[in-house]
């Protein structure tokens, strides 16, 4: 087979790693993997995978420019023989619907947010998304999410949630060195707890949300270290913003930017925050940080409903609610070693059933198949 995955950028994301591992399950199964994107951080990782980088300005969301990479990718398509193109956001969904509609291949979309609609024509730009021959749903959530909204019915509608490297996130993989070099880069002192906030730095996520919430609270008896690992993607001034609130508030934040070994991240951490105000499609960083056993609370919607068991493998907390959020962070900060210990068996255990690269490149294949069959 032959697929052509179309994504904007290759810098980071789950919707990115996740086109990665495709190209991964495509090289190995015998298969070509062509990927249309301005490229970014992971064209190494691309290329490392099996997959082929065609450099075109999927990003754009100017009319001419989508017309003229429809033509372009119809070419690309007749020239490279490709069987299924795969498109992974709404911009290039567009662009690449009419251009497998022109050369005759198969067209496949994965829905990886809710988008938001407040008006006719944006729900239409939307419904691209739901416009393939087979649409798969990051998380029962997104499922949901695009029956409601677009009526897609189960003929054409797969489930099939992100996966975690369990080679990668493994915490016997992880050396105490890896960890103790993480904590040293953040300045955190042995007695310090440690909170991690993964994710790129944007408002819905919730840094600035957590800052609030852990102004004026005592920490479990413990001093408080709150790090929030991501890029700012040109939002300087929310950055900005972040560290005036945290200098004004006293509260002690680190903003390392992008953290390229993240499961030496996770152990280095002793809870690990996913706040975000708005659902998530999925909640790739609570799997992660499950697949690594370390202590995670989840804003109570969204796909992380679906990924963190409550009380089992980690905590849900009410979303923007910093009383709620105040008594998860004290509750795992306050577990004995045996108790985090059985809590990282658990959430391991769950991530290697329910989330595993394997499972979502297997189940990819399957969608492949089932057209090409």
């Amino acid at each position: 087979m032959v697929i052509l995955q179309l994504i904007p950028e290759l810098d980071a994301g789950g919707a990115e790693r996740t086109t990665i591992e495709i190209a991964e399950a495509v090289t190995r199964a015998g298969g070509r993997c062509l990927v249309a994107s301005r490229g970014g951080r992971l064209e190494e990782a691309l290329a490392e995978a099996g997959g082929e980088l065609i450099r075109l300005d999927m990003k754009s969301k100017n009319p001419v420019t989508l017309w003229r990479n429809a033509a372009r990718l119809a070419r690309v398509i007749r020239a490279e023989g490709v069987d299924i193109v795969h498109a992974r956001s709404r911009a290039p969904a567009g662009s690449g619907r009419r251009a497998a509609q022109r050369a005759g291949a198969h067209f496949v979309t994965t829905y990886h947010g809710t988008y938001s609609a407040k008006s006719v024509l944006k729900r239409l730009y939307n419904a691209v998304m739901a416009g393939g021959e087979r649409v798969i749903a990051n998380s029962h959530f997104i499922a949901d999410h695009v029956r409601a909204e677009h009526g897609v019915g189960e003929d054409r509608l797969r489930v099939i949630p992100r996966g975690v490297d369990l080679a990668v996130f493994d915490p016997q993989a992880v050396s105490p060195e890896r960890i103790a070099q993480m904590r040293e880069r953040w300045g955190a002192a042995p007695e310090e707890a440690v909170i991690l906030l993964p994710g790129r730095l944007t408002r819905w996520k919730g840094q600035a949300f957590m800052i609030e919430t852990l102004a004026g609270w005592g920490g479990a008896g413990r001093r408080v270290r709150l790090v929030c690992a991501g890029d700012a993607q040109g939002r300087e001034a929310y950055q900005d913003e972040l560290t005036a609130k945290a200098q004004t508030t006293a509260v002690t934040l680190v903003l390392p930017g992008h953290e390229a070994d993240m499961a030496a991240a996770y152990l280095a951490a002793d809870v690990v925050a996913c706040p975000s105000l708005e659902p998530e499609a999925f909640g790739r960083t609570a799997a992660e940080a499950q697949a690594m056993g370390a202590p995670v609370i989840a804003a109570d919607h969204g796909g992380a409903r679906e990924v963190v068991a409550d009380g089992e493998t980690g905590w849900r907390a009410a979303p923007g609610d910093a009383n709620a959020w105040r008594a998860a962070l004290n509750e795992a900060l306050s577990l004995d070693p045996k108790a985090r210990a059985a809590l990282s068996a658990r959430a391991r255990q769950r991530a290697a059933q329910l989330y595993s690269k394997q499972a979502l490149q297997e189940s990819t294949l399957q969608v492949y198949r089932e057209l090409l069959e």
